[in-house]
């Protein structure tokens, strides 16, 4: 049967909405990309934007980590949430009913980890999975540990899923911030997850994988969400046997080691320096005017966090294709998008026959679509299949007077121009930005909101990270042609990488063609292209094939540091503006935007 339309809202950090008409999606936009503020975490201006595709949603279902109820938020005397109540009065939804239970918005926020599960399953492709979610803090729930009443939020979870809307609790962790004495593991009933059966409970003090990533992250001087600077940080790193082991050994599912880890859930964890030499003689205290990326022991603590959280996660995955039986597994949550450790998967899963699936939205902005997509299939019992969509952006069409007007704007000349045209900019060593079609869903830039460059520059990396105020350290990715990636790198039984979500090892003699995006550790993040998903994009990467002989270019996102992608061709603009990046190209519309006279080459 029809549903219409149906609205998913994830509110918190990576808020943002996704909009199904009849199970499809129209778009999914996170909120950062139209406020221009880096993990904007209410999700307003996408509500409006919905305006756009339609005056009357049928349903809103809601995403988070507590329920509307248990948080702040409320904007009327009769207790309506802000998220109900703009929708009201947007006329989304009906306005004359009970505001306080309004029929037409179902609040999921208490199955944050089921939600994550429903957005990797739905859009794996796969006919049933197990799912792995890997994840910060996610749903809190009252937990009786002893005598010890604690708040325990949702750490790692383990789900069996089949179509249409069969996604099952085999195995959860909670974690607390009390001192809990025992750790409580057992069969416990799913019925307060609305499931029949038991499934595996774990309640404990530990810190969860991500919790330990995110202490190691704070320790190496960053703010806890920005983990993928610590993921870049890794390889300079050595093993040290001074560091102390981050989980606890012979336990079944992972536990961090509490020594060296203290959670303070839900917001972060934190190293604890005093334990161990080795980890505070670089002071017990955060010194700004020191760079701890230069530090040996911040440097050995980033790699020791890479090997053994991945090592933990590759252990989850296994665990969760024991116990359901599945040879398929789907995995999201924050901890999805480490590149790095889902290549190093790949080495055993293959062997044991284990096929994997990576969703390229785990973070919570991924949660709006997997909230629309698990309420969809519960009232339809679908078949619908969604694999590989990630342009999932509004469309911008814009006029050619617009784009006179706008680049008039931001002080830019718009010349005719071809694929030829641009890659001559780019072999003379000038950045591109590319900007076309539906901007990407999720953090990685694939093309559409890309800053292009010729890989084969050995200066190349430090070049853009100047460009883009980055840290040294910080790897880039490519994007090459599909039909040629095997040739260039080993993708361990993979036929190919779309969502650039492996860090993966180059075939002999292929890391010196490319030295811009190769990391110190040999690996390139790499995304394959195909003419039928990108036809100018592919196009591109053919035309400087063609010139150059490589099927590879420098792909990073279009936006400089600690800013969004681009999402509007005035943000472009603005981009450009503030930086010195020169060309914007828009393939669509056979024409090159050139701001300001600075000269690169």
């Amino acid at each position: 049967m029809d549903s219409g339309y149906i609205l998913g809202i994830a509110r918190g950090h990576n808020a943002g909405v996704c909009l199904l008409k009849d199970g499809e999606i129209v778009f999914a936009l996170e909120e950062e990309r139209l406020t221009r503020a880096k993990y904007d975490g209410g999700p307003y201006a996408t509500m409006i934007k919905v305006k756009e595709y339609t005056d009357k949603v049928d349903a809103i279902v809601i995403s988070h980590t507590q329920s509307l109820e248990e948080t702040a938020g409320k904007v009327d005397y009769m207790g309506e949430d802000v998220y109900t109540g703009l929708a009201r009065k947007l006329g989304l939804i009906d306005r004359k009913v009970d505001l306080r239970n309004h029929p037409q918005v179902f609040d999921l926020s208490s199955q944050h980890h089921k939600i994550h599960a429903a957005c990797a399953f739905y859009r794996s492709g796969f006919d049933d999975a197990a799912a792995v979610i890997i994840d910060g803090a996610g749903t809190v729930h009252g937990a009786q540990v002893g005598k010890i009443t604690t708040a325990a939020w949702e750490v790692e979870s383990i789900f069996d899923c089949s179509y249409p809307d069969y996604i099952k609790t085999i195995y959860k962790h909670f974690g607390s911030r009390d001192p809990i004495p025992t750790i409580a593991q057992h069969e416990v009933l799913s019925d307060k997850f609305g499931e029949e059966g038991t499934h595996i409970e774990l309640i404990s003090g530990h810190a969860g994988i991500v919790k330990v990533y995110e202490a190691v992250t704070e320790y190496c001087g960053f703010d806890g969400i920005e983990a993928g600077k610590a993921m870049g940080l890794f390889p300079y790193g050595e093993p040290n046997d001074k560091i102390p082991p981050l989980f606890s050994k012979d336990t079944k599912f992972p536990l961090s080691n509490k020594n060296a880890i203290v959670p303070t859930y839900p917001n972060g964890a934190f190293v604890n320096l005093f334990n161990y030499d080795e980890l505070s003689k670089d002071g017990a205290e955060y010194n700004p005017d020191i760079d701890y990326t230069e530090t040996q022991s911040r440097r050995d603590l980033a790699y020791a966090c890479q090997k053994e959280t991945q090592s933990q996660a590759l252990d989850l995955i296994k665990t969760a294709a024991r116990l359901t039986g599945k040879n398929k597994v789907v995995v999201s949550g924050g901890y999805g998008l480490n590149c790095v450790a889902n290549y190093e998967y790949l080495k055993e899963l293959k062997d044991e026959g284990i096929e994997l699936f990576v969703e390229p939205i785990s973070n919570d902005g991924g949660t709006a679509i997997g909230a629309a997509l698990l309420y969809y299939h519960s009232i339809n019992k679908s078949d619908l299949r969604r694999p590989r969509e990630i342009y999932l952006g509004p469309k911008y069409d814009y006029a050619d007077q617009e784009i006179l007007d706008l680049a008039s704007k931001y002080n830019g000349i718009v010349t005719d121009a071809t694929h030829a045209d641009v890659i001559e900019l780019m072999t003379s060593k000038n950045i591109v930005a590319n900007f076309q079609g539906r901007s990407e869903s999720g953090p990685r830039a694939l093309g559409n909101r890309s800053l292009m460059f010729d890989p084969t520059f050995e200066d190349g990396k430090d070049f853009v990270n100047e460009i883009k105020h980055r840290e040294y350290f910080r790897p880039f990715a490519g994007s090459i042609l599909e039909e040629d990636v095997h040739e260039w790198f080993d993708l361990r039984g993979m036929a190919d990488s779309p969502h650039m979500m492996y860090a993966v090892n180059c075939q002999p003699g292929i890391a010196e063609k490319i030295p811009s995006i190769i990391h110190v550790d040999g690996t390139c993040r790499i995304q394959t292209v195909t003419r039928e998903e990108n036809p100018h994009y592919y196009d591109i990467i053919k035309a400087f094939k063609e010139k150059t002989g490589c099927p590879i270019i420098f792909n990073t996102s279009f936006n400089l540091g600690g800013e969004p992608l681009v999402e509007t061709l005035e943000d472009a603009l603005w981009t450009l503006q503030e930086s010195d990046i020169e060309y914007l190209y828009l393939p669509e519309y056979g024409k090159l935007i050139t701001v300001g006279n600075w000269k690169i080459a």
